[in-house]
């Protein structure tokens, strides 16, 4: 899986506000920053996915990781089928289950009989800087709206 990590400690303005807020509102703007950045990630990968019968577009999500440590959240583009945690196929699902696109790792990476059809790393590639600016501004965003309140 591709692993993208967006660093706002350079950025003063935006660390100063982010000290202000309470823990619970600390974690909701940051949520809602990466997110909206994977979101981004997220239809690109939709959009460059290869279609046969559309269970993989279907399968395509943004999910976010409970902080490790206080201030760490991390949002990402996921592949229903998979174990997050082992990054390998996750056997309690069916191949007939409709939320199960295991095999989108074959036709990324291609097999010993088929040739590769990249769509994950061309939609990273396509539109990671525009995820990053679409992170920052909803980063921007939700903490006006906190401030606000």
């Amino acid at each position: 899986m591709i692993d993208t990590r967006l660093d706002f400690s350079g950025l003063t303005d935006i660390a100063r506000d982010l000290e202000t807020l309470s823990r619970a509102e600390n974690n909701k703007v940051l949520r809602d920053a990466t997110r909206a950045g994977a979101s981004v990630l997220r239809d690109e990968v939709i959009a460059k996915a290869p279609v046969q019968t559309g269970k993989l577009k279907k399968n395509v999500v943004v999910m976010t990781q409970k902080a490790r440590r206080r201030g760490e959240i991390s949002s990402g583009v996921h592949i229903r089928g998979v174990n997050p945690g082992t990054g390998n196929s996750d056997n309690t699902m069916k191949a007939s289950n409709p939320r199960n696109a295991f095999y989108w790792r074959f036709v990324e990476m291609g097999t010993s009989k088929m040739a590769a059809h990249p769509f994950v790393r061309p939609a990273f590639d396509v539109r990671q800087d525009e995820a990053s600016r679409v992170a920052l501004a909803r980063m921007n965003q939700a903490i006006d709206e906190v401030l606000s309140k």
